[in-house]
């Protein structure tokens, strides 16, 4: 009832006009805009952020909700693996490159999207590209633990940038979706236990609620309050230790920067406030 103007940023151009005809028929007034968005392509990544730079004004909100979870090994376009290439470097990038619309914003958040998976996550820098070796389940842990490390991470650095923008990390729980599409074993264990997942509507709560809680603080972390964060009502909860080592996600940082070449939150003050005219 905010009457926000909400851009689907999807890959699937069908699927995204489902989804749209969906929402004009729940919601007939609803301002909701397209754009083609591929984030395990990095040109796709820069297109498309190219065209929000120069159709919208501001970004009060942006919430990377991309998520792949445990396919074979593949490679993205750009000869990432698939898992840390979708999940992370995509999202790291576009992030970046729509900034300076969220500077603008006053009070704007970042909403990266983690899961419970992350927990028995680490961060393996000798093999973030599954070159020597790879597990899919250890690839998505690591995926879904970088994700909730760069939230963090990047609230360290707006925080010392004094930017008014807030990045806040979120997780769905267990919810009756898809994802686990590419797991036949997990697939077929969603179908027995789905009475006791979360509806896709509220697996979404989380994120509703970091994108938009006006008690929402930079660097929280919500999730469902159930049984092992697993389901129930969303509210801040809590991660792993691992997640809020500064050490391990400023290096981790440095390499998404490196990997996709789009570089920002380490420059001066100044710097940035040019940033926001942009």
């Amino acid at each position: 009832q905010k009457e926000a103007a909400i851009i689907m940023a999807c890959r699937n151009r069908e699927k995204a006009e489902q989804a749209l005809a969906r929402i004009k028929s729940e919601v007939p007034g609803a301002r909701v805009d397209l754009v083609q968005l591929d984030v395990a392509n990095l040109t796709s990544v820069r297109e498309c952020a190219a065209k929000v730079l120069g159709q919208y004004e501001r970004i009060d909100v942006l919430i990377n909700n991309a998520g792949l979870m445990m396919p074979p090994l593949q490679r993205t376009a750009d000869g990432f693996e698939m898992q840390f290439g979708t999940n992370v470097l995509g999202p790291f990038a576009f992030t970046g490159l729509v900034l300076p619309r969220l500077l603008r914003a006053q009070g704007s958040r970042v909403v990266w999207l983690s899961s419970v998976a992350h927990w028995r996550g680490r961060i393996d820098f000798d093999n973030l590209n599954a070159e020597t070796g790879y597990g899919k389940w250890n690839a998505y842990a690591q995926s879904k633990l970088a994700n909730l490390m760069l939230a963090y991470e990047m609230e360290r650095r707006l925080r010392r940038s004094d930017a008014s923008t807030l990045s806040l990390g979120a997780h769905p729980g267990g919810t009756k979706s898809d994802l686990a599409r590419n797991n036949a074993a997990l697939a077929f264990l969603n179908k027995i236990t789905g009475a006791f997942l979360n509806a896709t509507e509220e697996g979404a709560m989380p994120s509703v609620r970091a994108a938009v809680d006006p008690a929402a603080m930079g660097g929280d972390y919500y999730g469902p309050s159930g049984f092992a964060t697993f389901t129930g009502p969303a509210g801040k909860q809590r991660s792993s230790q691992y997640s809020h080592n500064e050490a391990i996600a400023a290096r981790l940082w440095q390499a998404c920067a490196e990997l996709t070449g789009v570089r920002y939150l380490d420059r001066t003050l100044a710097t940035l406030s040019e940033l926001r005219l942009e």
